[in-house]
């Protein structure tokens, strides 16, 4: 898997972009309904950030921050490390490792074309065994 080209386990389907006006409530709805962990930050087709379930986190919430109405531009990670779809996949889970990210834009031509994430790196199955354990999780909360 790992020698395999980032192009052939990158999410294209789960690609989310907003403009840097969206708000951080409005991006969090947005990777909500379409259950993907990041959202990249797009401006006139140009890639200017990544915002992230860790930056909304750290700089949003722990900070204080009014989700409605601060903007995506104020929080985001800005000049995010990108990778190019002909590289491995095991390229670009070692920049992640080193440089403690889970997502990571990939870019062709100076255009967005999808992300990876550490989490491809999970075997279909095991992934499809993790979802079922959140799954589970959350109806023994619901249960509560």
């Amino acid at each position: 898997m790992f020698g395999l080209k980032v192009r052939d386990v990158m999410e294209q389907k789960k690609l989310l972009t907003a403009l840097t006006a969206t708000s951080v409530r409005a991006a969090a709805q947005q990777m909500a309904d379409r259950k993907v962990g990041a959202v990249l930050v797009v401006e006139h087709e140009k890639l200017l950030g990544i915002f992230t379930e860790r930056d909304m986190v750290i700089r949003v919430v722990a900070k204080g921050l009014d989700p409605q109405t601060t903007p995506l531009a104020e929080v985001m990670t800005a000049e995010p490390q990108v990778v190019d779809p002909d590289r491995s996949f095991g390229y670009a889970l070692l920049l992640m490792h080193e440089h403690g990210f889970r997502h990571m834009p990939v870019v062709e031509g100076g255009g967005v074309i999808g992300i990876v994430s550490a989490r491809n790196a999970l075997d279909p199955d095991m992934e499809e065994f993790v979802a079922e354990a959140h799954r589970r999780e959350q109806i023994l909360r619901e249960r509560g």
